[in-house]
């Protein structure tokens, strides 16, 4: 008799036995998903030193003033909604990292914008040096673990934007760093516990070419983590 029909399970007799159905519905359900977290740093040139110095990134969340800038940060800058917290009930483990330079058009205000064509020879002496002189490092309360050079952070560790040619025909090409391959934690993600506190410092070396001059460009340092959350729904 086929099965299915009125009084026959709609299970094929070599499925084994039917498992059993739990009487109470569950309390709560897991969520998973994959999601970036990013927080910029703004340096306005013009007499700024960088060597040795120490700059904290994931401390100012949307909307407001922090992380050298003088405006509060858009959405380009953060997407932090609480400055140096993992959102509330959700654990987050990061499987990469990367970093990003920019250059910005107005050297001493960070009204201007950003990405612009690094296009002389000073511009892109600032960058590199600053590059790679560059370290990231976590920060816990009260503990610092070192990441990685900025120049091994991802696909980001480059002076992005076209370079064009001055008037002697010189300098035109593009910058990165071709390291698009390279993350960290791709094999040990960093967990990231739910409203856990942290920060990444962005430090220079000694040897970091300082931002003094008239016109020393300004330029600014977007950090992305990339990660796995994961949070509970309460259902009952």
């Amino acid at each position: 008799m086929p099965y299915g029909v009125p009084g026959i399970p709609l299970v094929s007799p070599d499925a084994g036995p039917i498992p059993p159905v739990p009487l109470q519905q569950p309390q709560n359900l897991f969520r998973f998903g994959e999601q970036t977290i990013w927080s910029t740093y703004f340096f306005p040139g013009n007499g700024n030193a960088l060597a040795s110095t120490q700059n904290r990134l994931f401390s100012t969340p949307l909307g407001q003033v922090g992380q050298g800038y003088t405006n509060a940060l858009s959405i380009a800058e953060t997407n932090l909604k609480e400055g140096g917290r993992v959102p509330s009930g959700v654990a987050y483990d990061v499987f990469g990292i990367a970093g990003e330079f920019a250059l910005y058009s107005q050297p001493a205000d960070n009204g201007g914008t950003s990405g612009v064509p690094v296009d002389t020879a000073a511009e892109i002496e600032q960058l590199t040096s600053c590059i790679h002189n560059a370290v990231l490092s976590w920060d816990f309360t009260q503990t610092q673990v070192d990441i990685c050079p900025m120049i091994l952070a991802g696909a980001g560790g480059g002076a992005f934007g076209a370079v064009a040619q001055n008037a002697a025909g010189a300098n035109s090409g593009n910058m990165n760093n071709g390291n698009g391959s390279i993350w960290m934690y791709r094999k040990h993600p960093v967990a990231l516990p739910g409203n856990s506190t942290f920060s990444i410092v962005l430090r220079f070396g000694s040897r970091a070419k300082s931002q003094a001059g008239a016109n020393t460009p300004a330029f600014e340092v977007r950090t992305t983590l990339l990660g796995y959350y994961k949070n509970v729904i309460e259902i009952g």
